[in-house]
């Protein structure tokens, strides 16, 4: 945990010495009275609080002191066809701490029809998994989450979004390539982008048709088979290193 997170009504309220955050404040990083420690606003600013009393058996008092507003998120959007759930929580922290900006989660023709129905997403375990990506990262913003039925409706939903205008689109694919995922980013140079990867199992014929219609340049990463969490954020950081963000 390299930054707690508070939401804004919590922020300079007292913290139960129950709570993740205070264990790791006390037991952890062994702060006490008079001491501080890095906290942030969730969505806002980054600053530092001040511990200023410790209840023995009940709470953490602390005043927080904004000092910046938190690293950005970087203009990168990703389509993921829903993987197995148990590769989702790795997979959403990995993306989270890479600074993502947003994942749009789809159920695809070849993905497992129990995934859609897993509770991951609906016990708000993904977004915890978001959560915790960011607090390695030392953020503040959250990716923000989308969770589509189909292809379709997860393209629709990246093609039609304002910020995406002037985005470049690619979809990882090994079959039905036109280019590589290098290749293709050393002639684009985009100022944003979205990044479709697919499900375990990968596309359709049709969905990679949809995919091309929609202005999706299919994009090979290499000749071996990568599971979608691997090859998710690979993907992202190969792409965000090209954008500038990781140098």
């Amino acid at each position: 945990m390299n930054i707690c997170l508070f939401s804004s009504e919590e922020i300079n309220q007292p913290l139960s010495l129950k709570d993740e955050r205070a264990q790791h404040i006390v037991k952890v990083l062994h702060k006490k009275e008079g001491d501080t420690f890095d906290a942030g606003i969730i969505g806002g600013a980054s600053g530092i609080a001040t511990i200023t009393s410790i209840s023995s058996e009940e709470s953490i008092s602390f005043e927080f002191k904004p000092t910046g507003r938190g690293k950005p998120l970087y203009p990168l959007t990703m389509i993921i066809g829903f993987p197995r759930p148990i590769q989702l929580k790795r997979l959403f922290r990995d993306i989270a701490g890479l600074g993502v900006k947003k994942v749009i989660l789809a159920g695809t023709e070849l993905t497992e029809k129990s995934y859609l129905d897993s509770n991951v997403i609906k016990d708000g375990s993904a977004c915890r998994m978001l959560l915790d990506g960011t607090v390695q990262a030392a953020s503040t913003h959250v990716p923000e989450l989308v969770v589509c039925k189909s292809l379709k409706d997860a393209v629709e939903e990246a093609v039609s979004a304002p910020e995406n205008a002037m985005a470049s689109f690619i979809a990882l694919d090994n079959r039905r390539m036109t280019t590589s995922l290098h290749e293709f980013l050393q002639k684009e140079g985009a100022a944003s982008m979205v990044a479709a990867i697919g499900s375990e199992r990968g596309w359709t014929d049709k969905e990679r048709d949809l995919l091309e219609q929609s202005g999706f340049t299919l994009c090979s990463m290499g000749s071996r088979v990568l599971r979608t969490e691997t090859a998710a954020t690979v993907a992202a950081s190969i792409i965000l290193d090209s954008m500038g963000f990781l140098n």
